[in-house]
């Protein structure tokens, strides 16, 4: 025996992730239409049995990612330079976790990456080094997009700002969803 079907679906919940009138239900999109990029990272554990050499990858991401929003904030402070990164959120699945950033450009993705004052130069040092020791015990990998102004969409119903929404703040005005089509249209 199945359970009975509601007569009314709840209302959606709010920003602040609690049920409130359908008034809260409304579109919104991300408020950017210049080019950004998506950076993509991640790692798979292929020995567990061999925490010694995975467990030092998997901690890196942590000070990388503390970095990056305290230099986020002293921008947003005037107190540092702009690194270009603007948010990211740490999703975790069968093959391990997968980070997926926000960043103005793909230029500050690299140039962040190459720069030997920051944590990401010692941690891929570190890597590097224990990878040749024993080979194949923890993978890592990286994609990039760079996605040119125009070619980027989205749309939030009843949601907290997210993904885009959160590193560039929401917008009712959903026309930009048209965007991503016309630039594959042309």
């Amino acid at each position: 025996m199945s359970a009975p079907i509601p007569s009314a679906l709840p209302a959606p919940p709010t920003q602040s992730g609690t049920p409130s009138s359908a008034a809260a239900f409304q579109r919104q999109s991300h408020d950017h239409d210049g080019a950004l990029a998506v950076f993509l990272i991640g790692m798979r554990v292929n020995q567990p049995w061999r925490p010694d050499l995975w467990a030092p990858v998997f901690g890196a991401m942590p000070r990388m990612l503390t970095e990056l929003y305290a230099a986020k904030a002293a921008h947003a402070r005037g107190e540092a330079a702009d690194l270009g990164f603007l948010d990211g959120r740490t999703l975790i699945g069968a093959g391990g976790p997968t980070l997926v950033q926000y960043w103005r450009s793909a230029e500050d993705i690299y140039a962040y990456a190459s720069d030997r004052a920051r944590e990401h130069h010692p941690a891929m040092r570190e890597f590097y080094a224990r990878s040749r020791r024993a080979s194949g015990a923890v993978g890592i990998w990286h994609e990039t997009f760079a996605v040119p102004a125009g070619a980027h969409e989205s749309l939030y119903l009843a949601m907290p700002p997210t993904g885009l929404g959160k590193a560039f703040g929401v917008t009712s005005d959903v026309r930009r969803r048209r965007h991503a089509r016309l630039a594959a249209a042309g």
